[in-house]
């Protein structure tokens, strides 16, 4: 009798401090419901955003938009997107179409297809009418022919104004020039960093090499 009077005094004891204060004997106390995992959320709202159509006349800002809004435009895909998103945070701003153009996986006929959905930089993407050549550059008075610009010589400035060629690709083609030397070809500005076949095709016709 004493044991078990014993063993009943103990186990009021152990109770008595394991108890929260306030809390009256014998509260059963249940796990709270947390809030659903961050990532869970984030995940819906990544995958809600590629979904959403654009509307119309909807642009994507390329400079600035995040790889899921990027995903979005018709033909690219979340991996293509975060490639453009990697690519620019690399090398800075696209600027236009023309710096798009040198991120691997991105061709003609992807330009073509997202060049009216897209802008850079908050200003509408700029591109040559399909139904047209290339823009040539302007030739001297009294010249009879266009005035092809000879790639070993010419400026940051003359370059911006070639066709799939902004300040960006500018300064690469005469920082490429500096360190390697001239240009053996027309053909040899594929060598430099962000130029594509879809470029040189533009620019050939304009260019020299003396």
């Amino acid at each position: 009798m004493l044991l078990l009077l014993g063993l009943a005094v103990g186990g009021q004891g152990v109770r008595a401090c394991l108890a929260r204060p306030g809390e009256p004997p014998g509260q059963v106390s249940l796990l709270q419901p947390g809030p659903p995992p961050s990532t869970a959320l984030a995940h819906r709202d990544s995958s809600l955003a590629v979904g959403r159509p654009l509307g119309r006349g909807e642009r994507i800002d390329l400079d600035h938009a995040s790889a899921s809004e990027i995903a979005r435009l018709p033909r690219v895909g979340v991996r293509l997107a975060k490639a453009i998103v990697a690519d620019r945070d690399r090398r800075g701003a696209f600027g236009g179409l023309e710096g798009l153009d040198r991120v691997p996986g991105v061709g003609p006929g992807l330009l073509t297809t997202v060049a009216p959905h897209v802008r850079f930089g908050g200003g509408p993407a700029t591109s040559p009418p399909a139904d047209q050549g290339p823009p040539v550059v302007p030739a001297p008075l009294g010249a009879t022919e266009p005035r092809l610009l000879d790639l070993n010589q010419a400026t940051r400035e003359e370059l911006e104004r070639l066709p799939f060629v902004g300040p960006y690709m500018a300064e690469q083609i005469v920082d490429w020039r500096e360190r390697h030397g001239p240009f053996s070809a027309v053909d040899s500005l594929v060598r430099v960093p962000g130029v594509g076949p879809a470029t040189l095709r533009r620019v050939r016709p304009l260019l020299r090499v003396d």
